[in-house]
């Protein structure tokens, strides 16, 4: 197992979306491959969750990961997508349960992956992080999804934070970006005006301009994991749903 944590990257979106991976569904077309691999590789915990509370121990679950990921890359898993597997949160979930289930104890964990490394994950950071996860009285299911939540959420916050730090802003975004997450600043306008050298009332268009552009990079991930852009509004009220509140 490799020693690199893969963390949502602040770079560009992926050139190759669910969508056009669904599409051309050929595990040998290199632009098909490096944009699945994009998206299992920003969307790995979820799943190390998922199989880590269907029961199976840190090591395992690791090896399980990988291997899960070694197996959807390489053996055309992607023939089998259809329309109702169109989101790729959806289809990695079914298909998952449904590798598990075939999944044999007496397999023995050098055979599992063969070593090979189709995504980058530090052991360490993969049970630290699961270990911060909610008590057990979630199931698998509301895990892989609250998680699936949690890591484009935050995929998204890094893009727009990227995106202030490149226009001249970081100072604005870090004064603001709790509006993102509560919906109104701890502190009053006047307070973070005086922070920024700015008023209360340019504030207030600035938070409003930050919540907007906050929106609108949601909406962009969310396309990228979608196979039919009409699916990325119930895709949206699915994620805040997990996450027990509102768009």
């Amino acid at each position: 197992m490799e020693n690199s944590s893969v963390h949502p990257s602040a770079g560009p979106f992926p050139t190759t979306c669910w969508s056009n991976v669904a599409r051309a569904g050929d595990p040998d077309n290199p632009a098909t491959r490096d944009g699945l691999a994009a998206l299992c590789a920003a969307y790995w915990f979820p799943l190390y969750c998922f199989i880590r509370r269907k029961g199976h121990n840190a090591e395992v679950a690791l090896d399980l990961t990988q291997e899960y990921f070694a197996r959807f890359l390489e053996k055309g898993i992607l023939g089998s997508a259809d329309r109702h597997k169109g989101r790729f949160r959806s289809f990695l979930f079914a298909d998952c349960n449904h590798f598990l289930a075939h999944y044999h104890d007496h397999n023995a964990a050098q055979k599992r992956g063969g070593g090979r490394t189709p995504i980058s994950i530090d052991a360490r950071d993969a049970e630290g992080r699961y270990r911060a996860e909610p008590s057990h009285n979630v199931t698998a299911e509301q895990l892989f999804a609250r998680d699936w939540a949690l890591t484009l959420l935050a995929d998204v916050l890094n893009r727009l934070r990227c995106e202030y730090e490149a226009s001249g802003r970081s100072r604005i975004f870090e004064a603001l970006k709790e509006v993102l997450s509560d919906g109104s600043p701890r502190a009053p306008h006047a307070e973070l005006a005086a922070a920024i050298g700015s008023t209360p009332r340019a504030v207030q268009v600035a938070v409003h301009r930050l919540r907007k552009r906050y929106r609108e990079l949601i909406r962009e991930v969310i396309l990228t994991t979608v196979a039919d852009p009409g699916d990325v509004e119930a895709e949206i009220r699915d994620l805040f749903v997990a996450l027990g509140g509102p768009f």
